[in-house]
């Protein structure tokens, strides 16, 4: 028995998330419906981050196991892609690990970034791809929103009724803010998130920054501990897995 590591990259837009659902067509199942087409057998792959409906990814992470050496890693690539093509999902790496890996267990840091378009005219070019804020936003209160963020909190405010994680407390290893014209990209790392929560901080950033909150209600926010007291999660076309450190 072989273990692989896929890099994948995908639009989320039309998909119920990562995780198979019976409502909907997932990314796991698409990667599944491809690699069955491939070996002509059911073969089931493990993500790194369980991404939500409408959130893309530049850099998911997935292993599977096959008793099949893959020795051509462009001859593999190429057709996994053929068989993906109308799906808006590619495959960009593949890499041979220990049969003990597991993608979503030995991740060491998850990457995540949201990108706003911070302007006044729609989006046509990256429609779905992005949250289109008119309102100009202050850089800095959004930086200083972030620098209170970082660190080890209780995160239960930010954190969705159906989120599964034994605990809510979590280490934001940090949360860094670049402008670029009239994009503005937040760039989390931390070793796991909760569900939403991401997103919901996010939205209280976007609170803070277009001064509907002062810094000191937004840090009464994160304090209180509440989901009540959080803004509107933001949307989750801006939202990406970015990476995956291992």
């Amino acid at each position: 028995m072989k273990n692989y590591l896929l890099k994948i990259e995908y639009d989320g837009t039309k998909y119920v998330g990562w995780q198979f659902q019976k409502n909907g067509k997932s990314i796991q199942d698409a990667i599944e419906i491809a690699l069955h087409r491939m070996f002509k057998f059911k073969i089931r792959v493990i993500g790194a981050g369980r991404t939500d409906k409408g959130v893309h990814a530049n850099g998911q992470h997935a292993n599977f196991k096959i008793d099949k050496n893959i020795d051509n890693k462009k001859k593999f690539i190429n057709s996994i892609n053929f068989f993906l093509k109308e799906n808006l999902i590619s495959v960009l790496d593949i890499k041979k690990k220990d049969l003990n890996f597991n993608a979503r267990f030995n991740a060491k840091e998850r990457i995540y970034e949201y990108k706003i378009i911070n302007r006044e005219g729609a989006l046509s070019l990256g429609k779905n791809q992005a949250w289109h804020i008119k309102k100009r936003l202050d850089l800095n209160l959004l930086k200083q929103g972030a620098k209170a963020l970082e660190g080890e909190h209780d995160f239960s405010t930010f954190r969705a009724a159906s989120c599964s994680a034994k605990s809510p407390i979590k280490k934001m290893n940090s949360i860094k803010i670049k402008k670029q014209g009239e994009l503005i990209l937040i760039t989390f790392k931390s070793k796991s998130f909760l569900q939403n929560q991401v997103r919901s901080i996010v939205g209280c950033l976007e609170y803070l920054s277009s001064k509907k909150w002062t810094l000191k209600y937004f840090k009464k926010v994160l304090n209180s501990k509440k989901r009540s007291k959080c803004a509107p999660p933001a949307p989750a076309c801006g939202l990406y897995l970015k990476d995956i450190k291992y």
